[in-house]
């Protein structure tokens, strides 16, 4: 992908213009790193369970100015395994942009050829304010080893209220049963904590999940340290 290079240098430049990011040392004594790690009951990804059994998903975050850039990982007790490199660029009034690389370490890593590539490689772009998000996500290549069939498309919208969230989601490719584009991810999330101590408590998440292509329901508890 030598070709990309000197496009890539100039996309990253001019989106990095907005950000206020500059070669030169700055002061700042908040790390730009952060970690962290989610226990979740069972993984259901846009509607689709993945792995079985409960999941450890640790992530690990590089974040300054409006680009943040990291890797996220999935492991249940059943040799499913993932990790994911991502990056983002925000911007003003809640858009942002990025990408995700999807790798299942079962796999080479170096393998990028349609039959058997351990890669799927996704652009997104999306939107945030306070009670509203959108999201719109495409695959650009098809990678047989993880399952990705290229041009795979995912919407998902949501709504927060005082007390909980609702969401729908729909795609195409690996997203749904047969391939076509079809709501695949009905849901209801609902936040919460254990409180262990006066001054320490853990964060826990309840979804209620619905996949209509599938016609499956599942649901997550996620607990956050």
């Amino acid at each position: 992908m030598k070709f990309l290079r000197a496009p890539a240098v100039i996309l990253l430049t001019l989106v990095l213009m907005p950000c206020g990011i500059t070669l030169s040392a700055q002061e700042d004594d908040t790390s730009p790193w952060s970690a962290g790690a989610d226990l979740v009951t069972s993984f259901v990804w846009r509607g689709t369970r993945l792995g079985s059994g409960p999941h450890i998903q640790p992530v690990l975050e590089y974040s300054k100015g409006c680009f943040t850039a990291g890797a996220w990982g999935s492991f249940d007790l059943h040799d499913y395994e993932e990790v994911d490199l991502y990056f983002a660029f925000d911007f003003p009034c809640g858009f942002s942009i990025g990408m995700q690389d999807y790798y299942l370490p079962g796999l080479e890593y170096f393998d990028f050829s349609p039959a058997d590539g351990s890669h799927a490689f996704e652009v997104n772009a999306a939107y945030e304010s306070d009670r509203v998000y959108l999201s719109a996500n495409y695959i650009v290549n098809e990678a047989g080893g993880v399952g990705s069939s290229g041009s795979d498309l995912y919407f998902e919208g949501g709504v927060s209220f005082e007390y909980f969230t609702v969401y729908i989601g729909a795609g195409s490719g690996w997203h749904t049963v047969n391939g076509s584009f079809n709501v695949c991810n009905l849901g209801l999330v609902v936040p919460g904590e254990i409180e262990i101590t006066d001054r320490f408590s853990i964060p826990v998440t309840a979804n209620l999940i619905f996949n209509p292509d599938s016609e499956k329901l599942y649901i997550v508890a996620a607990f956050s340290f």
